[in-house]
């Protein structure tokens, strides 16, 4: 039976950076009262990345996935499954990752999206993971892509301050040596009202509300146990203590979050991989786009333990352990 490797891995940010001044000046024409200070001490973003009007998300993946191709020295005709995790789909249908095959220029691979919020590119590496094992594919190219400004409230400082847009890549490929060594997935539907966007389309008419709406001190508390249990769960099911990690690569949603379960998990800090200061939360798009960075800059190495973990709206959380 094969596994799946990380063979490849690529990002990309908008051009366009909005740092807090920035954006506490545009939210005061608008009667938003915040501050650089304010946002920082709350959340620890300095800046974040914004789509310019009209955006597409697929335009933002297809670029992350030339990335994780050129990365991986595959051609886009070496793919046989694409998956795409985004909260932020261009349409309804066709599938986000149908309309990044197109623009590859290639056809004939699977292709379809996974919507789990924060959680997006977990569940889509575990989903890649699992049919590469199975043998129903080689080469995999697992993106996550968002426009959260397209969602975001910008009356609402609690939640419009947190969020940029942006798209990372991987691509997994089979191999006779180990690579995800386990996987676990979790959802709790019962908490759906703690972080959603509600919003419908019926009759050609938007009911409900469009925007995201999170309680925060809610979410902080479930994303900080429900990670650190899947952080024991996975290393346990690999056979691995917690401090053998070499690195965690964690979403990217509050620096408060990511201290409080380093902490929990007694790894020291230093083992964080942490892009939030520059990018913000970019839901699906953070761990991969956290992952690239820190591959690219070369604190990632072969041979190394890492452990990539999301959380997000459903309420969702999953964490895959990875022997680089």
């Amino acid at each position: 039976m094969p596994y799946a490797r990380i063979t490849g891995t690529g990002g990309y940010l908008p051009p366009r950076i909005v740092s807090n001044d920035d954006l506490a000046a545009d939210l005061a024409t608008r009667g938003v009262e915040t501050s650089d200070a304010w946002i920082m001490e709350r959340t620890g973003i300095r800046q974040r990345h914004i789509a310019e009007p009209g955006t597409k998300t697929s335009t933002l993946a297809t670029a992350a996935a030339r990335a994780a191709l050129d990365s991986a020295g595959l051609q886009a005709s070496d793919i046989d499954l694409i998956i795409v995790a985004t909260s932020t789909p261009d349409f309804i249908f066709p599938s986000t990752a149908c309309l990044v095959q197109a623009n590859l220029g290639v056809g004939g691979a699977a292709a379809f999206d996974v919507q789990a919020v924060c959680s997006g590119f977990v569940y889509a590496m575990t989903i890649a993971d699992a049919l590469i094992r199975a043998g129903s594919a080689r080469h995999a190219l697992v993106i996550g892509a968002e426009v959260f400004s397209n969602i975001l409230d910008w009356n609402d400082r609690r939640t419009c301050v947190l969020f940029g847009d942006g798209a990372g890549a991987m691509v997994l490929s089979a191999s006779d040596k180990p690579g995800i060594l386990a996987a676990r997935l979790n959802a709790d539907g019962r908490q759906q009202h703690i972080l959603h966007a509600a919003g419908n389309v019926v009759g050609g008419q938007v009911t409900g509300d469009p925007f995201l709406r999170m309680d925060g001190q809610a979410v902080f508390k479930l994303a900080v146990n429900s990670l650190t249990r899947s952080a024991h769960e996975v290393c346990e099911e690999a056979g691995v203590a917690v401090s053998d990690l070499d690195w965690m690569v964690p979403h990217q949603a509050n620096i408060r979050i990511l201290n409080f379960i380093s902490r929990k998990l007694g790894l020291p800090e230093d083992k964080l991989i942490v892009t939030l200061d520059r990018h913000a939360n970019t839901s699906a798009a953070s761990v991969p786009l956290a992952f690239d960075v820190a591959w690219r800059d070369g604190r990632l190495q072969p041979g190394q333990l890492v452990l990539l973990q999301g959380v997000g709206g459903g309420f969702t959380w999953g964490s895959v352990l990875v022997r680089l």
